[in-house]
């Protein structure tokens, strides 16, 4: 078993707070791994066994629960009477309704409560308004490129792990597999439709998965590229593909409520507003990009920067896309403690790709940290305050 141990000391520092701790992300990304290593945590902190209650709905003996009022009593019934008890409700969006089962526990003040979902809109409508200032909600992504690099021997050869990390997929069943490249493809097909069976197609009654799935190639082929609902539109009505944008706009929608995509916001330095139009999305596996489209149709700057998008919002950050007149920053990242500047290339030993690249950075008159993030195995350089350095160094950091 994979510790993943950002996520759960995440919840160990939420651990017996008055919060309901709500564990969102892609299937199959680790979410009842994360429980299992908390619930071992717990009982070696002198948790009995009475005092967890741990569903899973997606297995088939607790369908069951999936009635309200039964599940509700369950979970009463098996509470401990003086003590604290541990209630982990796995994949809960599967009951119907669950937000008044959930608002109901948290009045329980002996009830420590932890739910998880493979839908961004578990935290949308209904629970939202129950449980305003009482949830806090961690996201999940599959496997880190650090992660990667600790289960497949250590910080060596870097450039041929980072080539696995790629192909292989960061979904952590798929280490398993050793590197078999046709039990991963059809580990990640099996995957992908079950997204689209579960948290898509039932959720939003699409009918046209044929339609969603070429959606979804045009989106993970533009991967860092500038998309809107008109463009992929017009995209699809020229090659014979009829469907208008409120159609492109339900289907983007719902890749992104399901972690399959990233939406990410134009921001204007400049006039310090968010831009709403042009937003660019990121695929949260490469692998699976590569299991759709083929190796052949893949940028390397493009799939780097996919990379560390997906690594600053590992590490807490809310990320933009920059924008200062007609010039772009890859990546505005912003936490409570600090905000960095990021381009992202594969290469800039090139000195025309280098001015391109600093150029953007440049224009950008404050003092917060600008850094270029590439794939040159180059000492590190500064330019006046901008720092160059190895891409893959940065995520093992």
């Amino acid at each position: 078993m994979i510790e993943r141990k950002e996520y759960l000391d995440k919840l160990l520092g939420h651990k017996d707070k008055r919060l309901i701790k709500v564990i969102t992300g892609v299937r199959r990304c680790g979410k009842s791994t994360l429980l299992e290593l908390f619930q071992d945590r717990l009982r070696a902190d002198g948790v009995g066994d009475d005092r967890i209650i741990s569903i899973n709905f997606e297995a088939y003996e607790n369908e069951y629960l999936l009635d309200l009022d039964t599940l509700h009593a369950y979970v009463l019934d098996h509470a401990a009477k003086e003590k604290k008890t541990y209630v982990f409700l796995d994949e809960i969006q599967k009951v119907v309704g669950f937000q008044k089962v959930v608002d109901s526990l948290y009045l329980r003040t002996n009830l420590d409560i932890y739910i998880t979902g493979s839908n961004s809109d578990l935290l949308s409508g209904e629970l939202a308004s129950l449980l305003t200032g009482r949830y806090v909600e961690i996201g999940m992504l599959p496997l880190s490129f650090a992660e990667f690099v600790s289960v497949n021997g250590g910080m060596t050869e870097l450039q041929n792990k980072y080539r696995l990390y790629l192909e292989s997929s960061s979904f952590p069943a798929a280490i398993e597999f050793d590197n078999n490249r046709k039990l991963i493809l059809d580990y990640l097909d099996g995957l992908y439709n079950s997204i689209v069976t579960n948290d898509i197609v039932k959720r939003k009654r699409i009918t046209d998965t044929m339609m969603l799935r070429s959606v979804l190639c045009f989106a993970l082929d533009n991967v860092g590229g500038h998309l809107s609902t008109k463009s992929i539109s017009d995209y699809m009505n020229s090659n014979g593909r009829k469907i208008d944008v409120k159609t492109v706009e339900k289907y983007i929608d719902a890749l992104v409520e399901s972690f399959l995509l990233y939406r990410v916001h134009r921001y204007n330095i400049k006039g310090k507003q968010q831009l709403k139009t042009l937003e660019k999305y990121y695929t949260v596996d490469i692998g699976m990009r590569y299991a759709i489209l083929g190796n052949e149709r893949a940028d390397v700057g493009h799939i780097l920067e996919n990379v560390v998008y997906l690594e600053l919002i590992r590490r807490g950050y809310k990320v933009s896309v920059g924008k200062w007149d007609e010039f772009e920053v890859d990546f505005i990242a912003v936490n409570p403690n600090e905000r960095l500047y990021i381009q992202v290339a594969a290469s800039v030993r090139d000195p025309k790709t280098l001015e391109r690249e600093l150029r953007s950075l440049q224009k950008i008159n404050d003092h917060y940290p600008k850094y270029i993030l590439t794939l040159d195995d180059d000492p590190d350089s500064d330019y006046n305050g901008i720092r160059r350095t190895n891409a893959l160094q940065w995520l093992v950091r």
